[in-house]
């Protein structure tokens, strides 16, 4: 059937083509304003993220191959030696029996954590480059949080006299509703973003990760809404246009 699996996982080039159209609507409605050279400033990070995204996703043979030779050399020795020992005469006495079993184990042991070192190094790898580039998303998440941090709906609703150090509020009602629905879509976006590097990548650290950024986009998307609800007492903002 056509398409199938289509709707199953989330398209990177999707996701990047909606940021794209976002950052155009943001430029064209708010040219040369703070929030849109952040969304320009997104785009790059998506991109940075996008390569982060495709290391972690494909498989490095190179290091795979340098790991399974450097292992096979560790087993290779320690049969070498484990062949070469000489037990001259018998074990008469049983604390040389256990010494000789807690020499084993220890060494056993020993290879054990080299071996699991040397096989998570891959792992080891992607999850740093994935946690670098979902800390700078989620850095992006709370610099859209500042730019609508002053948006405030509730001085259209009872106008206060300003003070010296209060910020400039010259937007409409109809501007302000489409300034938060932008900062609301950016968000949303940053934590598509940031669930890409779990679709193909099974890592606990990044997918808690992952879950702090959604969850943080969660908390201030609801402040966001909060403040359309507001503000459509005062007016519709929900008209035609982008």
């Amino acid at each position: 059937m056509p398409g199938t699996g289509e709707y199953r996982q989330l398209s990177e080039a999707q996701i990047t083509q909606t940021l794209r159209r976002l950052c155009d609507r943001i430029s064209e409605r708010f040219p040369d304003s703070g929030l849109s050279r952040l969304s320009s400033e997104l785009i790059l990070v998506s991109q940075e993220g996008g390569e982060a995204v495709d290391y972690v996703r494909r498989p490095h043979w190179g290091i795979r191959s340098g790991v399974g030779l450097v292992i096979a050399g560790m087993v290779g020795i320690i049969g070498i030696a484990a062949t070469s020992v000489r037990i001259n005469g018998r074990v008469d006495r049983l604390s040389d029996l256990m010494q000789m079993l807690e020499a084993s184990v220890n060494d056993l042991v020993f290879l054990s954590i080299a071996i699991y070192f040397l096989v998570s190094i891959e792992g080891r790898m992607k999850r740093r480059k994935a946690l670098r580039s979902l800390h700078q998303l989620r850095s992006i998440v709370h610099i859209v949080d500042m730019h609508q941090l002053t948006k405030d709906p509730e001085r259209l609703m009872a106008p206060r006299e300003n003070t010296p150090s209060s910020p400039e509020r010259p937007m409409t009602p109809l501007e302000l509703g489409r300034y938060l629905d932008y900062c609301s879509e950016l968000l949303a976006l940053s934590s598509k973003l940031a669930a890409l590097f779990v679709q193909h990548f099974n890592d606990p650290v990044v997918l808690s990760t992952v879950n702090e950024v959604e969850t943080l986009v969660t908390g201030l998307s609801g402040k966001i809404w909060q403040k359309i609800t507001l503000l459509e007492r005062v007016s519709p903002v929900h008209e035609s246009g982008a």
